[in-house]
């Protein structure tokens, strides 16, 4: 007994003063974190870099009085007080709503009749298919210069054919009531194959079974797409809806190009005012609150469509 208690109470010291091993799952566990760190570095790193980081520093910017050259004057939310104010940012915002409101049932409505035409089978359906998607790939520019000498007054194609059925001729990008339909025609037109595309793959995705069991009920062809088809076509619906909205906010090349904001500012745009804030105004603060205010308007109307996917967002 008098010689087994020190041995025991040594052994005890020791057990305690040892350093505890590490666990076998803590250290799978890391080893599951660095290999995940290490597959997400190639795109964390630049939306790191090139989103985030931007992002961050316009929100700084966007608290600055700041004309690129001198040094910046921190102002707080000034910017943002004075933008609300500005009768122009009301303007611009409303001729953005003014552009999504006749964009997008004309893209989605022209899209969708391009889908059901095109979702059947026939000889030479692949290269109509291509031909619809091909002013998708295009450059902006190169679509706005090509509608912009479409709807010449003078000597654009439109008002040609026009006047040769009688039907009044518009003066288009030349004037304040028409530039803002020149616009949203040629950009319709470019999106159209994109809007197809997703709308065909929806409808190819529509069971064929329940087709014919609402035919055998007797639905004819316009109830079997009514009540059949467009319901179960609702998810695809929701994302050309959220995108193109998303675009739509954003709108910017197709009217600097075309009518460059005018004539006398009627198809001035959200994302056209942040461009000349910057680059003709030299208030780089202004700009960067008002491209804050249009993300947070996209928020909110992107947050609005998502909970109300609920309601009418039918899954097959």
């Amino acid at each position: 007994m008098t010689t087994t208690a020190p041995a025991m109470a040594s052994t005890t010291a020791s057990a305690a003063t040892a350093p505890p091993t590490p666990s076998p799952r803590r250290g799978g566990r890391r080893r599951q974190l660095g290999w995940a760190v290490l597959f997400l570095a190639p795109s964390a790193v630049p939306l790191l870099l090139f989103s985030l980081l931007p992002m961050g520093v316009s929100l700084w910017v966007s608290l600055q009085q700041w004309n690129l050259i001198s040094d910046p004057t921190f102002v707080g939310l000034d910017n943002y007080r004075s933008l609300l104010a500005d009768e122009r940012t009301r303007a611009s915002f409303w001729h953005t709503l003014t552009y999504i409101g006749g964009y997008l049932p004309l893209v989605y409505a022209g899209g969708l009749a391009l889908a059901v035409g095109l979702n059947h089978t026939f000889r030479g359906v692949g290269a109509l298919r291509t031909a619809y998607f091909l002013p998708v790939v295009t450059s902006w520019v190169v679509v706005a210069l090509v509608w912009q000498w479409l709807l010449n007054p003078s000597t654009g194609l439109v008002n040609h054919l026009l006047g040769l059925v009688g039907l009044p001729q518009p003066g288009w990008w030349t004037d304040p009531a028409w530039a803002m339909p020149s616009v949203i025609l040629a950009s319709a037109w470019k999106d159209l194959g994109f809007v197809m595309v997703i709308l065909l793959a929806g409808l190819q995705a529509v069971p064929q079974e329940l087709l014919d069991a609402a035919k055998v009920d007797g639905a004819n062809a316009w109830q079997r797409f009514r009540h059949v088809t467009l319901p179960l076509l609702s998810p695809a619906t929701f994302f050309v809806v959220v995108i193109s909205l998303i675009n739509g906010f954003q709108v910017f090349d197709q009217v600097d190009v075309m009518t460059g904001g005018g004539p006398a500012g009627a198809s001035q745009v959200v994302v056209g005012q942040v461009y000349d804030l910057t680059f003709r105004y030299g208030s780089a603060g202004e700009a960067s609150a008002l491209s804050w205010l249009l993300f947070l308007v996209i928020l909110a109307v992107t947050i609005v469509q998502v909970r109300g996917q609920r309601r009418w967002v039918t899954h097959a």
